[in-house]
């Protein structure tokens, strides 16, 4: 039967009927059954095939169980695994509550905590504060939970490599002094002692292992080897050439990127380079192309090309018949294309001009650097060789403008913290150049100048020098309280007219008038105070800043 029965035994009648559809299906009579997804099945199917077993049977027509199920094959990658090491952020400056007492992280407790245990706790010094860790989810399948090299770090084997390395360059080394040590000559004394020191270090280096093709002497089977690319029978003297060096990786193991270079292993050939980010130079295979473009072959292509263009014009060349002849009338033919070029390239210069836009840039400009040997003093002058050329920049250099000798920048001010022109001392920039007499102008402008040339009146005078004499401290008492001390010079007052000053102050006084209305009626005119009203109004003022001025003697 073509398609699944419905699970349960059938009675006669419907199992009849069952016979007679499949039979209807099988003869195209009747419509195929359709499965879940909606696809008709074939009704020629055997029964064992299209029927469910009963863990897998859903009661309808189906196919399903004969397909492979779908699952989540991303858990299935062997390179998914914990990323060691790493941090969740910048680590925190205070101590959390919840975090690790001895480290300060979130992620783990006291307990589980794998730093070194500190003497007083992050908890309680808030000191070197751990980061969080990254807490990660790797969900391995089936296969990367059982893959035992599963996170293993290929880089780690390269120590096994340097130790092995060691040990060998300390046994190489050990032979060299036992056989420095014996001063014999002969070939084979010296043999049978390399080959004893061999012997003896192979009992010590059990652990790393030795090749018995390393412990064997190496000279024995020197002139039955084979020669590099080549299988000698020694006996039969016949040479088979083979296609490649066995030591040599083959091309096609260099990348196994299958997106990498293309290997046809018809030719054997692998034209591009398989190694992209290695430079053709470096590369140890570089491909075909590079083999094809470099040393003598790009010159073999242009002969074999010229030869081709000429017998197309006519012209009776064969390279591989007449070599000679070939390349003979090549070199003619470019030596008379270069005349031609040169020829073309004067008369449209004299005719058009601008040669001058021809000329190349020094070769020191162009490669910054140069086999020249230049030797210096100490005083950075040159005393043998070429000095080299100073590189120029990008900008405009040594324009001057606005009438200026120097450049902007090529003098600071210290005083006041300013760039500016060194010709006329100009702090502004794109000003005029004033030459000289800017820079006289700018030096009596200055603070320093101007305090200089300050007028000596309003300076105090130098004080005499001490002096025990009664007349010389009265004279300097004078000139301590004299007017001139305080800034008024010599002054000729009028008595008359003072004493009228100080009665008319005194009365303002008793009047308690303010000092607006001192002079009365005369405010209102265009009036002078005279120095003899000056003079009343400081000998009548009331000091407040006198510390003796509210003084009284309680004991007389």
């Amino acid at each position: 039967m073509a398609s699944a029965t419905a699970t349960g035994k059938l009675s006669r009648e419907e199992f009849r009927r069952q016979k007679d559809l499949d039979a209807a299906r099988k003869a195209g009579t009747a419509p195929a059954a359709l499965d879940e997804e909606g696809k008709p099945i074939n009704p020629h199917i055997p029964q064992y095939i299209a029927q469910a077993p009963w863990y897998l049977d859903t009661g309808a027509p189906s196919l399903s169980h004969q397909r492979i199920p779908e699952y989540d094959r991303s858990a299935d990658k062997l390179d998914n695994w914990y990323d060691r090491g790493a941090k969740a952020g910048p680590a925190a400056k205070k101590y959390r509550k919840g975090a690790c007492e001895n480290c300060g992280a979130m992620t783990h407790k006291k307990a589980d905590c794998l730093e070194r245990p500190r003497k007083k706790g992050a908890k309680y010094t808030n000191k070197d504060i751990a980061p969080d860790e990254v807490i990660q989810e790797v969900a391995s399948g089936y296969d990367a939970k059982r893959d035992r090299w599963n996170g293993y770090d290929p880089a780690e084997h390269k120590r096994v490599y340097e130790e092995y390395e060691a040990v060998e360059a300390a046994r190489q080394r050990l032979r060299e002094e036992e056989i420095d040590k014996r001063t014999t000559t002969d070939l084979a004394a010296v043999r049978k002692v390399a080959k004893a020191g061999k012997e003896k270090g192979e009992g010590k280096d059990d652990d790393f292992g030795s090749s018995e093709d390393e412990d064997e002497d190496q000279d024995k089977y020197a002139e039955a080897a084979d020669a590099v690319g080549q299988k000698l029978d020694t006996k039969t003297r016949i040479t088979v050439r083979n296609l490649r060096i066995r030591e040599d990786t083959a091309k096609y193991l260099i990348n196994l990127d299958p997106s990498s270079a293309y290997y046809d292993p018809k030719t054997r050939s692998m034209r591009e380079n398989p190694l992209k980010n290695v430079p053709a130079e470096e590369a140890r295979f570089a491909g075909d192309n590079f083999l094809r473009y470099s040393g003598e072959a790009p010159e073999v292509q242009k002969l074999q090309l010229f030869a081709w263009n000429a017998s197309q014009r006519g012209n009776d060349i064969h390279i591989n018949a007449l070599p000679t002849q070939g390349q003979l009338l090549h070199k003619e033919y470019i030596k008379k294309k270069e005349e031609l070029k040169d020829t073309t390239k004067v008369s449209i210069l004299s005719k058009y001009g601008g040669e001058e836009y021809l000329e190349k840039a020094p070769k020191e400009l162009l490669h910054g650097q140069t086999e020249e040997y230049v030797e210096y003093s100490r005083t950075g002058q040159v005393i043998k060789g070429k000095e080299r050329a100073k590189a120029k920049s990008k900008y405009p250099e040594d324009v001057y403008i606005n009438n200026h000798t120097a450049v902007w920048g090529s003098w600071y001010d210290v005083t006041t913290g300013q760039w500016g022109y060194a010709c006329c001392h100009s702090s502004i920039h794109m000003s005029y150049c004033t030459g000289e007499a800017g820079i006289k102008a700018a030096e009596e402008s200055s603070a320093k100048h101007l305090l200089q040339a300050a007028p000596s009146s309003s300076m105090p005078p130098p004080p005499p020098p001490v002096t025990d004499n009664a007349e010389d401290r009265k004279k300097k008492a004078e000139e301590l309280f004299s007017k001139k001390r305080l800034g008024e010079g010599d002054l000729s007052l009028d008595r008359d007219r003072l004493a009228q000053a100080i009665n008319e102050e005194r009365k303002r006084k008793a009047r308690g008038g303010d000092d607006d209305d001192r002079f009365g009626k005369k405010q209102k005119s265009s009036y002078e105070v005279s120095e003899e009203e000056l003079e009343a109004y400081r000998m009548n003022r009331k000091l407040t800043e006198d510390p003796m001025a509210n003084y009284v003697d309680t004991e007389l």
